[in-house]
């Protein structure tokens, strides 16, 4: 059993290895240039700004805050969601390939990503609800209330847990 978990982590070493020394991971780390790390952070950061600020207005929709104005009215979250994932996604590929040996052993790089996954998960069963024939009704059922808060508790998860990487992570 420990033969066959050490083959497992050398080989993932061996892909995270592999990883890091691409040379667009080389040039993301080492290069002076505003184009390398300092623009993929800041596309990232602006990415999750979009991501998570449109998901949190629509979850405090469903949670019943501005219950006046339709459920309907908020279908402009999935197209922003739409742009702003796959720049996520991208950027965050790039930043954790410049660190792949240290982040994908680490733990907290684990939950975030469960957590992401988790957010991204909830996106789908919300978007029914508010594409659905019952968005014009006031109420918001338990079910709806229920994705709300998981949402905002994954996202506010997997943010934390990202910032934590600089600090928990040499």
């Amino acid at each position: 059993m420990l033969y066959v978990a050490r083959r497992i982590l050398l080989r993932r070493m061996g892909l995270l290895v592999w990883l890091e020394s691409l040379p667009v991971s080389v040039w993301m780390s080492t290069s002076p240039s505003l184009w390398a790390q300092p623009t993929m952070l800041t596309l990232h950061t602006m990415g999750m700004g979009v991501l998570v600020g449109a998901s949190w207005v629509l979850d405090l929709r469903l949670l019943g805050i501005s219950r006046n104005i339709p459920l309907s009215s908020f279908r402009w979250v999935f197209p922003a969601v739409a742009i702003a994932l796959p720049i996520n996604l991208t950027t965050g590929v790039l930043l954790f390939m410049q660190r792949a040996t240290t982040w994908g052993t680490a733990i907290p790089f684990f939950i975030k990503m469960l957590l992401v996954v988790a957010s991204v998960a909830t996106l789908v069963p919300i978007r029914s609800l508010v594409s659905g024939s019952h968005a014009e009704q006031p109420g918001i059922s338990p079910r709806g209330r229920l994705l709300a808060v998981t949402s905002i508790l994954a996202w506010t998860g997997a943010v934390t847990a990202g910032r934590l990487l600089a600090y928990l992570v040499p």
